[in-house]
């Protein structure tokens, strides 16, 4: 397995990556248009953004993207851990706890303070995942408005 950061070239695997996602969250369904816009934007303004791959024999079978803002109570940038997936068939196989490792790591090189994620409430594999991996809930509730 070797974990890179993303290419323009893997936008077409990372939409299919992106298909199993947000087929399975509550609030998010698979639009390959708009996938490839915002995937487009990260991969071009690393100031933004990072997206990670995992490669198996050349091909993608997991990634993981942060997104990087300023926190004025930790006076430093945080990232969101905005998409994480793993083929399904991959599953279980250690790729996601090594692209995880590979995005805490890289976050925290990037003087990066806090990693906030977001999953399903109802989730329960996600949220078991999450935590082994250190990440907690937290006494704060997201809430969101969609601009357009």
């Amino acid at each position: 397995m070797n974990i890179s950061l993303a290419t323009l070239d893997d936008i077409p695997e990372l939409c299919r990556l992106l298909g199993y996602l947000f087929s399975q969250e509550a609030e998010f369904k698979p639009d390959i248009q708009l996938q490839r816009q915002g995937l487009k934007a990260i991969i071009e303004s690393p100031e933004g953004g990072t997206i990670l791959v995992s490669r198996e024999a050349g091909r993608l079978v997991g990634m993981v993207s942060l997104l990087y803002s300023i926190s004025t109570a930790l006076g430093g940038r945080v990232c969101l851990l905005e998409d994480m997936v793993v083929e399904p068939e991959k599953r279980g196989s250690g790729i996601g706890t090594a692209l995880l490792n590979h995005a805490i790591g890289y976050a925290r090189e990037q003087g990066v303070k806090r990693i906030t994620l977001l999953t399903d409430q109802d989730n329960t594999e996600a949220k078991k995942f999450y935590s082994q991996q250190g990440f907690f809930l937290s006494s704060m509730v997201a809430m969101r408005t969609f601009l357009s």
